[in-house]
């Protein structure tokens, strides 16, 4: 059930339509990212700017949705590709289904601009213990285009994601209550990258600077580096 409700408010949230705000003496009305709303400035067009490689995408290993698995490097190197570390049942609007608001605006954008075979998306779980291949698939499937390669990917372990998290400087911690009793949630910060075709990282992404009009400006600058 709370999946199903996860699923529905970012449903609505995906419409471009915030959810109605819960107010009380000690709440204050939630502010939407800038990844929600229409860019606010003009962004500089592809290739008029430089985006300098911030080091090397690291590897690991994952499970596909269907259950399989395979090194991250096999999603890397062949298409630019814009990676985010999710988790399904995140509940906090600027957080995971930001990144997935924002990738789903880049999987829409790049399909109108013909750019489908040179863009890839790869959204990986860091709660393998409950986001299994079968939980990312479903996941996927509210969001995910037959016309662009958009893969949801988890770990098998804690074990096998830690060093992926620690080489994209992703922290994750489980939040507990005075008791230590795991609450089901984690507190993570979001980062969003940009990886090109020779699997080095040309930018980060951060709630406050993800947006899918300048992601795709970013992606085609890299698809400019080639030509």
């Amino acid at each position: 059930m709370r999946f199903a409700l996860l699923v529905a408010a970012g449903a609505i949230l995906l419409s471009g339509v915030a959810p109605a705000a819960t107010h009380n003496h000690d709440t204050k009305p939630q502010v939407l990212a800038p990844g929600y709303a229409p860019l606010e400035f003009v962004a500089p067009k592809p290739g008029s700017y430089a985006l300098p490689p911030l080091g090397n995408a690291a590897d690991g290993l994952v499970l596909d949705a269907e259950g399989k698995t395979l090194r991250l490097h096999q999603l890397l190197g062949d298409k630019v590709v814009v990676l985010s570390f999710i988790y399904t049942t995140c509940n906090d609007v600027n957080g995971c289904p930001l990144a997935t608001h924002v990738l789903r605006g880049v999987q829409d954008r790049a399909i109108t601009a013909e750019l489908s075979n040179q863009v890839r998306l790869v959204s990986l779980s860091f709660d393998p213990s409950h986001d299994t291949p079968a939980v990312m698939k479903t996941y996927g499937g509210h969001f995910k285009s037959d016309d662009l390669d958009w893969q949801f990917v988890t770990c098998r372990s804690e074990r096998e994601l830690e060093p992926i998290l620690e080489s994209y400087d992703q922290w994750v911690l489980r939040d507990r209550d005075a008791e230590g009793n795991d609450l089901g949630t984690l507190s993570h910060i979001l980062r969003v990258f940009l990886i090109d075709t020779d699997r080095r990282i040309r930018n980060i992404y951060s709630t406050s600077f993800l947006h899918a009009d300048t992601v795709l400006n970013d992606v085609r600058t890299l698809l400019m580096e080639s030509e």
